[in-house]
């Protein structure tokens, strides 16, 4: 089996007339820029904001993107963070660990990494990677680019969530039969026919 990530279709192009920083695979960006990303991580205010940030860095770090995505929240078991439905338009994550996260984090800056790894994760199996294993191994890659090894995004991203916050386990989980969607999101691309 090969160690390359598995994917369905062709690399988007960045939208014309957006000037990218796009970074060399293999290679980080620079400590600036990943301070950058850092930055306006930790100072994201919700699920859109942070979401922006994850569209910006898998264009510029793969070279793909995928427009017009839905949220949605959902009372998941707790060994699930999210999941993407196959052929679907909607990231549906599980809001009790959403919640405990919240509640645990000890920064603005962790509970915005752990939303961060989990709606890039799902990100990429809407941009076409299939298999968990390459999934996680391309997440990784990402999130490391940008905000480099000592990051708590990449801490979470190249370790078990499960292991480094065990609290998540005991999160109270349901069948998943509840759902709602998240208003604004993915506002950059949605605004136009979605208010």
């Amino acid at each position: 089996m090969s160690n390359h990530p598995v994917f369905f279709g062709s690399p988007s192009p960045p939208p014309r007339g957006i000037s990218v920083d796009v970074a060399t695979p293999g290679r980080a960006y620079s400590p600036d820029v990943q301070r950058r990303y850092a930055t306006a991580l930790e100072a994201a205010d919700g699920f859109d904001s942070i979401f922006r940030i994850v569209r910006e860095v898998v264009r510029n770090v793969l070279g793909r993107e995928r427009t017009g995505l839905g949220l949605a929240l959902s009372d998941l078991p707790s060994g699930i963070g999210a999941y993407w439905p196959v052929t679907g338009n909607v990231i549906v994550m599980n809001e009790p660990l959403v919640r405990a996260m919240k509640a645990m984090a000890s920064s603005p800056a962790e509970f915005n990494s752990f939303v961060f790894v989990i709606l890039a994760h799902e990100y990429l199996h809407s941009l076409g990677y299939w298999g968990e294993d390459p999934v996680r191994r391309v997440t990784a890659q990402v999130v490391r680019t940008t905000f480099g090894p000592d990051h708590v995004a990449t801490a979470m991203a190249e370790g078990d969530l499960w292991q480094m916050y065990p609290f998540l386990r005991m999160a109270h989980g349901g069948d998943g039969s509840r759902i709602r969607m998240v208003s604004r999101f993915d506002s950059d691309t949605t605004s136009a026919y979605i208010r």
